[in-house]
C-alpha cells in the first residue's frame, strides 16, 4: 500500500473514531496529518484497495492531483510553498514546503485584515474630524479651523463638501485665522520600509482626500467655491484642549476591507495597518506599533513571531517574510471567530466573478467557489484564502510561488491547485 493510501486510511480511521488532534501533526510516510474536532463516523472506502489508475475517494483524489502538480515544469526552476487545511473536518489535507519563509506580496493584506478585525473589531470606523478655536462673532470666525486626520482612504469630495456644509451651517462667511492640519495620528514617515523607490507607492498621510495628500488646499478651495472668505494661512499643529467640534466623517472598516482585498488597494491596506498601530490611543503611531500587535496575534495562534518578518501592511515591501503555514493558521483563526470571518469572507475576491480574480478560474468547479487574496511582485506570485469543495467541505489554503520570472506561470499553477481542490 503506497503512502497516499496510508495517509487516506489514517484520515478515515481517525474520523471514524472521532479522535481529537494532538498538538502537532503526526508523520505518515512523507506526509503529515493532524485531526482536531470529532466529526460524523465515516466507514473506510473499499476503493482504497483499488489501483491508483481507478477513481479514488476524497480526499485521496485531491492528494493525488496535488502530487502530480508538484511535477509541473515551472517548479523545476522556482520554489513553492503550499498548505491546505480542511476547516469542515478540522484536518490538514496537504502540505509541501509550508514552513519556508517567503515573500507574500499582496497576500500580506490578509495578515493586516485579520489582525485589524481581531484588534479593532468589525464595528470600527475610520474618522476624519473638523474643529475650531477662537470666537465666532457674527459671520466671522476669529480663530483657527483644525482638520484632524485619521488616515481614512475613503474620504472624498462628498465628505469635504459635508465639512464645508458644517462651516456654512455655523453661519460663517469669513475666517480670520489659520487652516491647521493635525497629522499626529501617525509618525512622519511617508513611505513603507523596504518599498522600491521606482514603484507607484501610496503616500502615507493621516489627512487624505481622494487618496491624495493635498487635503488643506482642497479644503480651502472648496470653501472659497462656496463663498467663504479665507486666506492661504496653512499650518501644521496638534488639536488643543477646548477646541469645538464642527463635525466628523466616518467610514466603516468593512468599507475599507472590501476595496483593500478585492482590488488589492495598497493605500487602503497601509491605512488599516496604521489603524492597528494607533489602537489604544497611541499618538504618532508607527509601523513598529503595528508589528507589535501582529506579532501578538502570531503568538496567539501558536507560532513564533521571531520566525517571520513583518515590514508593512500591503505587501509592497521586499522585507516581508511569512510562510504558507502562518497564512493558513491565520485563515483558520479567522474562520473560528465569527466576527472576523463575517467581515473577511465577503471582502475576498471571488473566482471568475469580481476583484483581482474576476478573470481567473472560470471553470465549472472553481467559479464562485474560490475566495482568495492574490499577490504579485517581481519573482513572486501568491494566492491564499478559502475554497468550497464538491463534497461541500470548506478549505483554507495558501500557495506562494517564488522565483517565477513569469507571473502567469505562478497564476497558472495556483489555478490548477484550486481546480484540484474543488473538483469531485
Amino acid at each position: 500500500m503506497n503512502m497516499k493510501k496510508i495517509l487516506f486510511l489514517s484520515y478515515i480511521l481517525c474520523l471514524t473514531a472521532g479522535l481529537r488532534a494532538q498538538t502537532e501533526p503526526q508523520e505518515v510516510g512523507n506526509y503529515k496529518v493532524a485531526f482536531t474536532e470529532p466529526v460524523d463516523s465515516i466507514s473506510p472506502d473499499t476503493s482504497l484497495l483499488l489501483p491508483d489508475s481507478l477513481a479514488l475517494p476524497w480526499p485521496e483524489n485531491v492528494i493525488t492531483r496535488l502530487d502530480k502538480l508538484l511535477d509541473e515544469p515551472v517548479l523545476k526552476k522556482s520554489q513553492v510553498g503550499l498548505m491546505v487545511y480542511d476547516l469542515t473536518a478540522d484536518t490538514i489535507i496537504f502540505r509541501y514546503g509550508e514552513r519556508q519563509t517567503m515573500r507574500p506580496a499582496s497576500v500580506m493584506k490578509l495578515v493586516t485584515a485579520i489582525t485589524a478585525l481581531d484588534k479593532l473589531g468589525s464595528n470600527y470606523q475610520f474618522r476624519t474630524s473638523l474643529y475650531y478655536t477662537g470666537q465666532l462673532i457674527g459671520n466671522v470666525l476669529n480663530g483657527d479651523l483644525y482638520c484632524v486626520g485619521g488616515m481614512d482612504p475613503r474620504f472624498n469630495n462628498d465628505d469635504m463638501g459635508a465639512f464645508v456644509d458644517r462651516v456654512i451651517g455655523m453661519g460663517v462667511d469669513t475666517i480670520r485665522g489659520r487652516i491647521v492640519g493635525d497629522y499626529s495620528m501617525k509618525d512622519e514617515t511617508r513611505l513603507g520600509e523596504g518599498w522600491c523607490w521606482d514603484d507607484d507607492n501610496p503616500i502615507l498621510s493621516p489627512l487624505l482626500i481622494s487618496k491624495k495628500a493635498d487635503f488643506l488646499r482642497n479644503f480651502v478651495d472648496e470653501m472659497r467655491n462656496r463663498g467663504i472668505v479665507v486666506e492661504d494661512n496653512f499650518a501644521e499643529g496638534t488639536l488643543p484642549n477646548g477646541a469645538y467640534v464642527v463635525g466628523s466623517r466616518y467610514h466603516a472598516i468593512d468599507q475599507i476591507l472590501t476595496r483593500m482585498l478585492k482590488e488589492s488597494d495598497n493605500l487602503y491596506a497601509e491605512s488599516m495597518f496604521y489603524q492597528i498601530a494607533a489602537s489604544g490611543g497611541t499618538k504618532r503611531a508607527s509601523a513598529a506599533n503595528a508589528r507589535t500587535h501582529i506579532k501578538k496575534l502570531i503568538n496567539k495562534i501558536g507560532l513564533n513571531p521571531d520566525n517571520y518578518k513583518i515590514a508593512d501592511g500591503s505587501g509592497l515591501s521586499l522585507y516581508n517574510y511569512v510562510s504558507p503555514e502562518l497564512m493558513v493558521r491565520l485563515l483558520r483563526y479567522a474562520y473560528r471567530n465569527s466576527e472576523i470571518y463575517s467581515s473577511l469572507y465577503p471582502s475576498l475576491p471571488i473566482a471568475g466573478e469580481d476583484g483581482t480574480l474576476s478573470k481567473r478560474m472560470k471553470g465549472e468547479y472553481t467559479i464562485g467557489n474560490v475566495r482568495a487574496k492574490t499577490g504579485t511582485l517581481t519573482g513572486v506570485s501568491s494566492l491564499a484564502g478559502y475554497c468550497r469543495t464538491a463534497n461541500n467541505h470548506l478549505l483554507a489554503f495558501c500557495i506562494i510561488n517564488q522565483g517565477v520570472m513569469k507571473n502567469a506561470d505562478g497564476r497558472g499553477f495556483q489555478d490548477a491547485v484550486c481546480t484540484a481542490l474543488c473538483q469531485p
